[in-house]
């Protein structure tokens, strides 16, 4: 899909792929973050689920690491459309959030989730190419309306109440694309009573990935999720690709015409 001097960027494509990916979610999910549950083998060390047969799974290769396709694979990011989720019995969100108002418009939609990269690619030339090639299989596909969880790691969301109450009081997504968070997991995103916010150190405690979704022109559902299994806090992002920072969306568009 996309090719550098360093990185190749493409779909996963086989079942070696497909292992690859999972191999490097549960490197990342469950030996650095703590994630536990059905999903995780630990016998084969992978993090997998039922979603996974019916989803589009991105992948970042580092050329540069060796031969080893395991070794070479840096960053993932999982791609369900609504063909998917109906395969699957549903987007994997459903299971936190109601996603109703979305499904309601019939417009496009795509459930974007599992997206990690190796802790040295955080932030640099990795993220940029993978977040490019999604934005040319996003042009490619027609879609309207991208969506997914965004996690803060860790489950008390006391520890978070700055950022989350900044989402909700500034990023909220307008009713008509409103997720709600549902079921025993579901917490307010904003801190009971007038909580005054230090809005640079509230940015500054947001996880990267939620900060990369808002200056494209994201927001959030209402509420967020702790997630025990995961061992994360999870809020709901809605992109409306028609509304994305136009800025933003020419620089990972560039070159893509």
């Amino acid at each position: 899909m996309l090719i550098s001097s360093a990185y190749e960027v493409r779909l996963a494509k086989d079942a070696e792929d497909l292992f690859a990916v999972q191999r490097l979610r549960y490197d990342v999910f469950v030996r650095e973050l703590g994630a536990c549950g059905p999903a995780v083998d630990q016998d084969l060390e992978i993090e997998a689920d039922g979603f996974d047969r019916h989803c589009e799974h991105l992948m970042v290769l580092d050329r540069m690491r060796g031969a080893d396709l395991t070794e070479q694979l840096v960053g993932v990011y999982r791609i369900m459309n609504r063909l998917g989720a109906e395969a699957a019995g549903g987007f994997y969100s459903a299971s936190e959030f109601d996603l109703a108002p979305l499904l309601a418009t019939g417009r496009p939609l795509m459930e974007l989730g599992r997206s990690c990269l190796r802790k040295p690619y955080r932030g640099g030339a990795a993220m940029f190419y993978l977040w490019q090639a999604l934005a040319q299989h996003v042009t490619q596909q027609g879609v309207e309306i991208l969506f997914g969880t965004a996690s803060f790691a860790g489950t008390d969301p006391s520890k978070f109440k700055a950022p989350l109450s900044l989402l909700g009081r500034e990023h909220l997504a307008q009713a008509a694309l409103r997720p709600t968070a549902i079921g025993a997991g579901a917490v307010p995103l904003c801190a009971s009573g007038e909580l005054e916010l230090d809005r640079l150190t509230a940015l500054r405690a947001m996880p990267a990935l939620i900060k990369a979704y808002l200056r494209l022109g994201g927001c959030v559902g209402e509420g967020a999720y702790v997630d025990t299994q995961f061992n994360t806090v999870d809020v709901c992002m809605v992109l409306d690709v028609a509304a994305m920072n136009p800025r933003q969306k020419a620089i990972y568009l560039r070159g893509l015409g």
